[in-house]
C-alpha cells in the first residue's frame, strides 16, 4: 500500500476518468515527448501512455519508484517510459533535446516555483498542462485583475482554465479543489533579447511590490519621476492606476518607455 508523504506535499490522483481529462487538455498528437511531474501512483502516467505518448516521468519519492517499475515494465522495455528518481527542481530541462509538453499533478506548495522554472528555462516546454489549486488556476487564467504570476505567465504563453476538479479525486483529500490550467504557444517572442526579458521582470516586480501603494509610487522608487510620467504616457495609463490593472500590453509598453 502506497502512504502520501505530508513532507512532499502529495495528493495522489485517484480518478482514471479525471487523468483521461487532463490528458484531453494537454491536446497533444500521438507519439509527443511529455514530461511528466510527480507520476505517483502512475494514474496519470498510464493515461498518457494510452493516448500513445512517450513520458519521461521525474518523481520525487524514490519509495515510488520500484512500484511504478513493476506496474509499467512492458512500457519501459519498449521505450515509450524512462523513469527518473530526482527532484523536478534541479532536472536539466537541456537533456531533453527535442521538443516536449509538461503535464503534471505538481504538490500545491511548489507550483508557482515549478511554473517559473520552466516558463524561464533555456529549454522551454510548447505547452504546459497542470493540476493545480483552483484558486491558482482563477487568479492565472480567469481574474479580470492582473497579479505577478498571471502576468508571469501571459509574458509566455497563453492560459486557460480547463475543467474544476473537487478535492475527492485524490486521496488523501486536499482541503481544498483544484482545477486544470493548460498554457499553450509558450515561447519568448515578447522579448527582443535577454536583457528586455530581465527588464520586464524587474519592472513588474517593482511595480507589485507594494500593494497597497499607487503603481507610480512603487516605480518611482527605482526610477525618476519623469521616467516614470513619460512611460504612463506612452501606455495611456492614469497616474492614479495600479499594478493590478494593467494588462501585460500596458506593461510592456511602460517597460520598453522605462528601458
Amino acid at each position: 500500500m502506497v502512504f502520501a508523504k505530508k513532507s512532499l506535499g502529495q495528493n495522489f490522483l485517484m480518478h482514471k476518468q479525471t487523468a483521461a481529462r487532463i490528458v484531453g487538455a494537454a491536446n497533444l498528437e500521438k507519439n509527443a515527448l511529455v514530461l511528466e511531474v510527480g507520476p505517483g501512483t502512475g494514474m496519470l502516467t498510464k493515461e498518457l501512455l494510452k493516448a500513445g505518448m512517450r513520458v519521461i516521468a521525474v518523481e520525487a519519492d524514490y519509495t515510488l519508484i520500484p512500484e511504478l517499475e513493476a506496474r509499467f515494465i512492458k512500457e519501459i522495455e519498449e521505450g515509450r517510459l524512462t523513469l527518473k528518481s530526482a527532484d523536478i527542481r534541479s532536472f536539466d530541462t537541456g537533456t531533453i533535446t527535442e521538443p516536449y509538453a509538461l503535464v503534471a499533478n505538481i504538490p500545491y506548495y511548489i507550483t508557482g516555483e515549478i511554473i517559473r522554472q520552466f516558463l524561464t528555462a533555456p529549454n522551454q516546454p510548447q505547452s504546459m498542462t497542470l493540476l493545480v489549486q483552483k484558486e491558482v488556476a482563477e487568479r492565472i487564467a480567469r481574474s479580470k485583475k492582473e497579479s505577478l504570476l498571471s502576468l508571469s505567465v501571459k509574458v509566455y504563453g497563453e492560459p486557460s482554465y480547463c475543467f474544476t476538479v473537487p478535492r475527492g479525486a485524490f486521496v488523501p483529500a486536499p482541503n481544498v479543489d483544484s482545477a486544470v490550467l493548460h498554457i499553450q504557444d509558450i515561447s519568448r517572442n515578447s522579448f527582443s533579447s535577454g536583457e528586455e526579458e530581465d527588464r520586464f521582470f524587474e519592472v513588474i516586480r517593482a511595480g507589485f511590490a507594494h500593494k497597497r501603494k499607487r503603481l507610480a509610487k512603487n516605480l518611482e522608487e527605482h526610477w525618476s519621476r519623469e521616467a516614470v510620467t513619460s512611460a504612463f504616457s506612452a501606455a495611456g495609463l492614469d497616474t492614479n492606476a495600479r499594478s493590478e490593472d494593467l494588462t501585460l500590453a500596458h506593461w510592456n509598453t511602460a517597460v520598453k518607455t522605462l528601458s
